[in-house]
């Protein structure tokens, strides 16, 4: 790459890629779920949700459902009543970081010193993004930032950083009426993932699905029974938008460092994603998985 001129939409749709392959598989840990269930919650129950939201789940159930936008309300109030019954967001957020922190030297040793060593720079990135409507962003970025393990640290600066993306898309999404199950017919179609699964994983049943599909039907998205060509344009142009708004981490972070973490994230990416697919499936964290063709 000339990093003189920079396809910056690019760089930016490459950088958020990397950053979700190398945080996804925190999420079906089972390392990161045996230590959770160690605070006391049954079986692990709800750790993916108690732990992406803990920084924000203090301010309330509710608060958590708009910034998660597409789960269900019922998977994460349960989830979130768990945790408060047995254990404490912070230690749900510690015991996670201890996964991170064992995962990360344990499966992609050969890339945590020179993760650790772009922190720093990481971080002040991050510091250089809005809060504006960012409401999960802004969460993570207050919390500890557990400058004594770079490795980790610069592992949750790029989290916060990917957060940061995932808040502007949902309030593109927003800006365009579009609801959380919605999002996931539209995201299953743009991905070409099998029928429904996206809603579905995410808690949606039989009549959340029928009225989102009706919904998009009468907007000439779908057809009444499948996304059509018009909802998949309208998803690859959410998606471009969102690069194109996620630049700005990037372009603060400089066109050779961003460059460089995906470079170091690259070679070690199926060792992850197929940490994923061993613990959770194949279809798990779409997000950190190249477009399919439609089935």
């Amino acid at each position: 790459m000339t990093f003189g001129d920079t396809d910056w939409q690019q760089l930016s749709a490459k950088a958020s890629l990397a950053s979700h392959q190398l945080i996804g598989w925190i999420f079906w840990d089972p390392g990161a779920i045996a230590r959770y269930a160690a605070l006391g919650v049954p079986n692990g129950t709800g750790y993916y949700i108690a732990s992406r939201a803990a920084p924000l789940a203090p301010a309330g159930d509710n608060a958590v459902i708009a910034a998660f936008y597409s789960i269900s309300p019922v998977f994460i109030r349960f989830s979130l009543g768990l945790t408060r019954t047995h254990t404490t967001f912070a230690d749900a957020y510690r015991v996670r970081n201890e996964a991170v922190a064992e995962g990360l030297r344990t499966w992609a040793p050969e890339i945590c010193d020179a993760l650790g060593s772009m922190a720093s720079a990481l971080w002040d990135a991050v510091d250089a993004l809005p809060l504006d409507g960012r409401v999960l962003f802004a969460a993570h970025a207050e919390w500890p930032r557990h400058d004594d393990d770079p490795p980790v640290s610069a592992w949750l600066a790029l989290n916060c950083i990917r957060e940061w993306r995932g808040d502007t898309h949902f309030a593109l999404l927003a800006a365009h009426d579009i609801t959380g199950v919605q999002a996931g017919l539209l995201h299953d179609a743009w991905m070409g993932y099998p029928g429904e699964w996206i809603p579905r994983s995410r808690g949606a049943d039989d009549a959340a699905l029928a009225e989102a599909m009706a919904g998009l039907t009468e907007r000439g998205l779908a057809d009444g029974a499948r996304v059509n060509q018009a909802g998949i344009d309208l998803r690859h142009e959410l998606e471009e938008r969102t690069d194109r708004a996620s630049e700005r981490a990037w372009r603060h972070l400089g066109a050779e460092r961003t460059q460089a973490l995906c470079d170091l994230v690259t070679p070690v990416a199926p060792r992850l994603m197929q940490r994923i697919d061993e613990t959770a499936g194949p279809d798990w964290m779409p997000a950190a998985r190249p477009r399919r063709t439609r089935p």
